[in-house]
């Protein structure tokens, strides 16, 4: 036992001497002092030749040369490795090529984003895109002109003095240099960028390229990619310097609490809260857990906290604020939750549109939804916080194009994946797939990361999002494990496979070409104005209306033959007990109408609806028939509340001699539906009610309707209290304003 402690232990010891060697080698590599390829280094090591493969394409030759160069590896024990270690369903020569370059990759990538500078470098940001590049024409069969790579060569030898880690090979076959008129597709773009976790995500991917190529043709340039990339690291920066020990000491930060953004700080472009009538201008911060607000301009007040993590039923919203309460302009945020008394609005003032207010309250959501999402499938505190650094990533990728690009998010879909998995069709197949693979999560760290079997690495996913953010000196990385663990992590992808997460997004968006095309029909046929929409109405219900009108006709006798014939037919077929079958053999006919249209109509575009627009009107007369409608349903209110009101007074027996009948009548509907067959009470319903205007009936029918008219009139309704709170605010004691009792009769 001790010599297999002592073997363990030896060999750990070896692993880790390898590790922190490669790690020195891969810094003086970085350092490079931008000597000539074929000068001579300061060991007196020079680079070893690769020579090309014959089964891989110039470009992805190139690629493959870099990735041993960084790996500091042969490309012969390369290539022994992804054929010994993967299974053989990558190997086939079909998809060979392509898989080896993804295996050569992703392996580089690992080892060169362990740098917390990674984005800063241009040469990194060229190498990405080189090797998306290559994924689209990985193999010999897809090889690229001649000319155009004579080309990429004759320029890499006139620009000698840029040499560069990623650009460098023994070869003159194997040096390429990014060819501006080069772009890549959508494929390529979401299998490279999500492997490296602060580029891509992969449930967001294909909305982030729809950005970053909308303007050139769906194909993405190397300048814009260079851009968004640059992007990226300026706010990466600025994020490093929201942790100042100002603003953190004033906030009272928890130790897991990250800044996230900041708001407000300049004089021009202000924050308000808004409680009640009153507004004051501040700082609002957002971090992993809350927005803290603090009052004042220069000199902050104690910071107020609100919660987003917590389980508080809090709503966050879009709203309409203005001075003392007045609701004028769209550009605020409302917060509310349980332990508040009144919601705050939190108004981001600005002369042209609401893309201030539009930006948090997608990133405030973005972290409400993280949480909600947290405690819906119950994760660890681990799992949580991978899910928690998730959101942030995708912040910072939404934060980096809009700077970039200048874009508001009502220009794209968006790009955080706690806020799309909500809003997609089937978003929650989503989320459960998240949560799946965050349970299969293990920090504690078994290595088996890209080189292991497709089960093994299905038994264990990293915390990728973690350590990236622990790369970038976000925060810090204090379990050893974890920072082990980052000598092997790439983004959640592996060779060969697609992952779970793409598959689920790809699912759901199978929907979304539907819903935006009914989406776009119901945006169409949308009208203005109350009258309009009552004739649109009243024309769609025309059948339904037609049938009431005959129906009443019927229940008139006017034509008492017609009326005669109706009301035999309905009593034999309630004695029948045929009436049951009436709503499923209605619901049958619409199924057999709806499937003859569609095998009548075969694709014809459908008719559109012909209505009769109503005379225009101007603003005021639209606000008066406003004004009409709203008083009609305030009328209709107030009736309504008349009719409870009363039904109170009968219960409590305000009146005792209504109450008996009332009671006694009560008694006797009882004991008919008790002991009386139902098809004798429905017949004798629907006798009562359809013979009341038959000449035989109508005079009695009218006096018995009468008394029971005068009866209800009697009846007080019973009193109201209308109470208000003090002016101080104080909910528990509550001063009655006035006491009135409605006794209405006519």
């Amino acid at each position: 036992m001790e010599n297999e402690n002592r073997a363990g232990k030896s060999k750990d010891e070896k692993n880790n001497g390898n590790e922190i060697k490669g790690l020195l080698a891969l810094k003086s590599i970085f350092s490079f002092n931008g000597k000539k390829r074929n000068g001579d280094s300061e060991g007196g090591n020079d680079a070893p030749p690769y020579q090309p493969l014959p089964f891989l394409s110039s470009i992805a030759n190139s690629v493959v040369s870099r990735s041993c160069k960084i790996l500091q590896v042969e490309i012969e024990e390369l290539q022994h490795q992804f054929d010994s270690d993967l299974v053989d369903d990558v190997k086939q020569p079909l998809v060979y090529a392509r898989n080896f370059l993804e295996f050569c990759s992703f392996q580089a990538l690992q080892v060169v984003t362990i740098r917390p500078d990674y984005l800063r470098d241009k040469e990194f940001r060229r190498l990405m895109f080189d090797m998306m590049l290559a994924w689209e024409v990985p193999g010999v069969g897809n090889q690229m002109s001649s000319q155009e790579t004579a080309a990429s060569d004759k320029r890499e030898v006139e620009d000698e003095d840029s040499w560069s880690l990623f650009y460098s090979d023994s070869t003159d076959m194997a040096v390429q240099v990014v060819d501006d008129k080069k772009t890549v597709g959508e494929e390529s773009f979401s299998r490279i960028a999500p492997a490296c976790a602060i580029v891509a995500d992969n449930i967001t991917v294909h909305n982030l390229f729809d950005v970053l190529a909308s303007s050139s043709g769906h194909r993405l340039h190397f300048l814009i990619y260079d851009k968004y990339l640059r992007s990226l690291e300026k706010v990466i920066k600025a994020v490093q310097n929201f942790s100042g020990p100002q603003l953190v000491s004033n906030l009272s930060l928890a130790e897991e609490e990250i800044v996230l953004e900041v708001d407000g700080t300049v004089p021009t472009q202000p924050v308000l809260e808004h409680i009640g009538i009153s507004a004051w201008p501040g700082r609002l911060t957002l971090t992993n857990h809350a927005l803290y607000f603090e009052s004042g301009m220069g000199l902050y007040d104690k910071a107020v906290r609100y919660d987003l993590a917590s389980d508080l039923k809090q709503i966050i919203k879009p709203e309409l604020t203005g001075p003392l309460g007045a609701r004028l302009f769209d550009k605020a945020v409302m917060y509310k939750s349980s332990s508040m008394m009144d919601p705050a609005y939190f108004e981001f003032p600005e002369f042209k549109g609401c893309s201030r207010r539009d930006y948090w309250l997608d990133i405030c959501l973005e972290i409400f939804h993280a949480h909600n999402f947290a405690r819906k499938y119950k994760l660890k505190e681990g799992q949580q916080s991978e899910a928690l650094a998730r959101a942030v990533l995708g912040i910072y990728r939404y934060k980096a194009v809009r700077e970039a690009f200048k874009v508001s998010s009502s220009n794209y879909k968006t790009l955080l994946c706690f806020n799309l998995a909500e809003s997609l069709p089937r978003g929650d197949a989503i989320l459960e797939t998240l949560s799946s693979r965050l349970k299969l999560m293990n920090s504690a760290g078994k290595r088996c990361g890209l080189l292991g079997s497709p089960i093994a690495r299905r038994q264990v996913i990293h915390p990728v999002s973690r350590v990236s953010l622990c790369r970038l000196g976000i925060i810090s990385c204090k379990e050893v494990d974890i920072i082990g663990e980052a000598t092997t992590l790439v983004g959640d992808v592996f060779v060969g496979e697609v992952n779970p997460l793409e598959n689920a997004v790809k699912q759901s968006m199978k929907n979304i070409g539907r819903a935006e095309a009914a989406q776009a029909t119901v945006d169409q046929v949308k009208v203005e104005g109350i009258d309009t929409n009552l004739v649109v109405m009243k024309e769609l219900l025309f059948p339904l209306i037609k049938s009431m009108n005959q129906l009443q006709l019927l229940a008139s006798w006017k034509d008492p033959w017609k009326s005669i014939l109706f009301m035999v037919f309905v009593s034999y077929a309630i004695i029948r007990e045929w009436i049951k079958y009436a709503l499923p053999s209605l619901l049958v006919v619409l199924a057999v109408i709806m499937f003859w249209r569609r095998n009548v109509r075969k694709g014809t575009p459908l008719e559109p609806l012909k209505v009769i627009a109503p005379p225009p009107k101007n603003a005021v007369e639209q606000l008066l028939i406003l004004q009409e409608a709203i008083s009609q349903l305030e009328a209709l209110i107030q009736s309504g509340n008349i009719i409870l009101l009363k039904v109170r007074a009968l219960i409590f027996a305000v009146l005792p001699q209504a109450t008996d009948r009332t009671a006694l009548l009560l008694v006797i509907v009882a004991l008919s539906f008790a002991f009386v067959p139902h098809k004798y009470l429905i017949l004798f319903t629907f006798l009562e009610s359809f013979t009341s205007n038959m000449p035989l009936r109508k005079i009695s029918s009218e006096r018995d309707l009468r008394r029971v008219r005068e009866w209800w009139i009697r009846i007080p309704a019973a009193p109201v209290q209308l109470i208000k709170p003090d002016d101080n605010k104080d909910k528990t004691s509550k001063k009655p304003i006035f006491k009135k009792e409605k006794k209405h009769e006519e």
